[in-house]
């Protein structure tokens, strides 16, 4: 396409002159496009949108591709797609250059970056969560516990409050207690950490799920529908927990099973799915036995 070689053409001339005529300015000018593009990265890495990025990306390149090929239709048809592709970028990444402008303001880009957090091991995290969600049911104590993979889940992180704590079962189970200010919500975890607490998710929408379930294993089902988190859900009517992922819940897991789950999803560290959890997820809140009010 004639932009696109146009746009080639131009950073082909703009880096050669930056290193045929090299003195400060220009090593400033690099050091700044380079730390805006790692900052930009970084922002998006953890969220839904690196998905949409790899897809403009894709299309960006297929158009490259088509222009080469002299494919005239299709390059007629991708060309008035990119000739509004800056508005649909900013409609795209609006809540994260919503986030990079509030990030920009704090001064964030000059400050230093947290510790990274204490690593702790899978047996000791998994043990913790069993015995925080086994006693949560036993007592009837509703809880929604999500775990983050691949897809980030910071814009919900952000909706709540901001915990970065190691797991413990009693910590677990003092955020989840009734009457707390942090009992409603959900509480996200990523890399064998708690993030945040009291996180707001979205609804399912999906006109199949069973009436009888509440708004509880409703947002489990919602943030499993958009991301490949995996949501775990303790019925304050019954006690009985369920799990959710891509869009489907699998309720009355026992200690055993749901140990199994854990100890494969954070050995695997979001990066791979795991077959236990794929065999015995089956329906979409469609149970022989239902719990009105679960998410209450």
């Amino acid at each position: 396409m004639e932009r696109l070689g146009n746009l080639g053409a131009a950073l082909q001339m703009l880096f050669s002159n930056v290193f045929q005529m090299l003195d400060w300015r220009n090593i400033l000018d690099i050091a700044i496009i380079a730390v805006v593009i790692y900052e930009l990265i970084k922002l998006m890495i953890r969220t839904r949108s690196s998905a949409v990025l790899k897809g403009v990306l894709i299309l960006v390149a297929f158009a490259w591709l088509t222009d080469i090929l002299q494919l005239s239709v299709v390059s007629w048809a991708l060309q008035q797609f990119l000739n509004i592709g800056v508005v649909v970028l900013v409609i795209l990444f609006q809540p994260e250059l919503r986030q990079a402008l509030e990030k920009l303001g704090r001064s964030s880009l000059i400050t230093s970056s947290p510790s990274p957090a204490s690593e702790v091991s899978t047996d000791k995290v998994v043990s913790e969560l069993v015995t925080a969600i086994t006693d949560m049911a036993r007592k009837r104590i509703g809880a929604l516990i999500v775990v983050e993979r691949k897809t980030g889940l910071r814009e919900f992180a952000d909706t709540g409050t901001m915990i970065n704590a190691d797991i413990t079962a009693p910590l677990v189970e003092n955020i989840f207690e009734p009457n707390t200010p942090l009992h409603d919500g959900a509480m996200i975890i990523r890399e064998g950490r708690i993030l945040a607490a009291a996180c707001i998710l979205q609804l399912s929408n999906d006109p199949d799920i069973s009436r009888e379930l509440g708004t509880r294993h409703r947002a489990a089902i919602g943030i499993t529908e958009t991301t490949d988190a995996v949501a775990l859900v303790v019925s304050e009517e019954t006690g009985v927990i369920s799990i959710a992922r891509e869009g489907r819940i699998s309720r009355y897991v026992d200690a055993k099973t749901l140990s199994q789950i854990l100890n494969e999803l954070f050995e695997a560290g979001g990066k791979s799915p795991f077959k236990k959890l794929s065999l015995m997820i089956g329906g979409r809140g469609k149970d022989k036995e239902t719990e009105g009010g679960a998410g209450k």
